[in-house]
């Protein structure tokens, strides 16, 4: 028989090249579900999508936007998925997300508006500045060269 040993991502199989179908394909658009390494060495599923695939010729990746939705925020997070990684992907369905749309929307709207305050601070900080310091700034004196 034509059997062969291949090795992917870690994963060893023994494979009869005759017989030898995909298993599993992807492409862009796809959901799926993106297993995250996390502290000593545990792991968290996240719901994300394919959006990418970068062709390097040492370690072609699958690039991965995934949520991370935990303690009141929803960032949106992209991984790339190589061989030696640590991540794994695997097909999803909509029913994988456990957050609704209006859910999400509502926690992005709010890190929005948190960062917004925070730019408008650092902005009127500048502008006191700029008010309350330019006598310091003005034209610098002369020095004389006697």
């Amino acid at each position: 028989m034509a059997k062969q040993i291949i090795e992917i991502n870690g994963v060893k199989m023994e494979v009869d090249l005759r017989e030898a179908t995909t298993l599993e394909t992807y492409k862009c658009g796809d959901m799926v579900k993106i297993l995250v390494p996390e502290y000593s060495n545990s792991f968290k599923a996240h719901a994300g999508v394919i959006i990418g695939f970068d062709n390097f010729k040492q370690r072609p990746a699958i690039v991965v936007a995934y949520l991370d939705a935990n303690y009141g925020e929803a960032l949106v997070k992209i991984a790339y998925i190589h061989e030696g990684c640590k991540h794994e992907i695997t097909h999803a369905s909509p029913e994988d997300v456990p957050f609704s749309k209006e859910q999400i929307d509502s926690l992005l709207d709010t890190h929005i508006a948190k960062q917004q305050k925070l730019l408008d601070e650092a902005m009127w900080r500048k502008q006191q500045f700029e008010k309350w310091f330019s006598k310091y700034f003005e034209l610098e004196p002369v020095v004389s060269s006697n």
